[in-house]
């Protein structure tokens, strides 16, 4: 390929065939669905590690014009309706993992992220100046947002038009950073002061249909409904502009989501322990001013930091990561 010259359109989806489709979109649809559950992994970035990211939000455009092509259809009901399965599958897994497991969890997210860069590093190849620097600020960027702490942040919701309209704002902001890799959905949720209430809400409603009741279920729409209006929004809105983008500023564009992929592991360190309040800290909005009001905070809410690693962990995060990224690039080079 000629220096500066563009390769194919990345939004193409008539290259794949309907079984790469199929296979891609659905393994894509799962692993978006569980990062979304993983404050600090991005839903984007699984899509993108498995080399259906371009195509999704390309359908995603497509469809938001009602135009409906079958591959198109296809490539989203498989995404869709993987993701919401993974999502009720797992989310209290997701959960006891994280609290039990966390090492293991973000060394394998980590590899599942890296074994995307292959694909865009094909796509970018030979790399320019313009592209450099995109992949740089997308870097910083997302070392930026690492060292936001979320639990300094958010608050609760109430069933009022305010709660209503901050659940619609957290769902907004979730479906823009699905479609945007390394901006991780469940982390912005975090930001917001939604992760907790939302993923109850899905734990709540699951029980409902298990059977424990439509008014179970029922409390689980106060929060699902303005979430979804929010999420549609957030989903459709960005992949118009990115599909804009990807269309007009081809090699810049990939140049940054190869930045964002990078960088998405800066804030995925797996070795932390949780780290008790004291009288002074700002837990969910709260100042913590009495020692009886540190010891009421419930210990979910206690902050995370970095600690040294055993041996055995080393070993076992090296092997997770390893696997991570062999299933992504594998994934990646199916369908062709």
């Amino acid at each position: 390929m000629p220096a500066g010259s563009d390769p194919p359109a990345p939004l193409d989806i008539s290259a794949f065939t309907t079984r790469g489709i199929a296979i891609r979109a659905a393994v894509g649809g799962t692993l978006m669905g569980l990062a979304n559950l993983v404050p600090g992994i991005s839903g984007g970035t699984m899509l993108l590690a498995v080399g259906i990211y371009p195509q999704f939000i390309g359908s995603v455009a497509e469809v938001s014009t009602f135009r409906f092509r079958p591959k198109v259809i296809l490539l989203l009901a498989c995404v869709v309706i993987a993701a919401l399965v993974a999502i009720a599958a797992f989310a209290r897994l997701i959960g006891l993992l994280l609290d039990t497991h966390q090492w293991a969890m973000y060394s394998l997210f980590i590899g599942l992220t890296l074994g995307g860069v292959p694909l865009l590093w094909r796509m970018l190849r030979p790399l320019d100046m313009k592209v450099a620097i995109s992949a740089a600020i997308a870097i910083v960027l997302m070392a930026l947002l690492a060292f936001v702490d979320p639990e300094r942040i958010g608050g609760g919701t109430e069933r009022s038009l305010a709660g209503y309209a901050l659940l619609f704002l957290a769902g907004l902001s979730g479906g823009a950073a699905m479609i945007l890799p390394g901006v991780s959905g469940a982390y912005l949720l975090l930001v917001l002061g939604q992760y907790r209430t939302i993923v109850g809400a899905v734990a709540l409603a699951v029980d409902g249909l298990r059977g424990g009741g439509l008014a179970m279920f029922g409390e689980a729409m106060h929060v699902f409904i303005p979430v979804l209006f929010g999420v549609a929004a957030g989903v459709v809105g960005v992949s118009n502009l990115v599909k804009l983008l990807l269309a007009r500023y081809q090699r810049v564009t990939l140049g940054f989501l190869l930045g964002l992929l990078l960088g998405a592991v800066i804030g995925l360190w797996p070795f932390t322990a949780t780290v008790a309040p004291q009288v002074g800290d700002v837990i969910r909005a709260i100042e913590l001013t009495t020692p009886e009001m540190v010891k009421a905070v419930d210990t979910k809410y206690y902050r995370r930091q970095p600690v040294g690693p055993t041996g055995g962990e080393v070993a076992g995060g090296l092997a997770f990561i390893f696997a991570g990224f062999g299933i992504s690039w594998t994934i990646s080079r199916m369908g062709r």
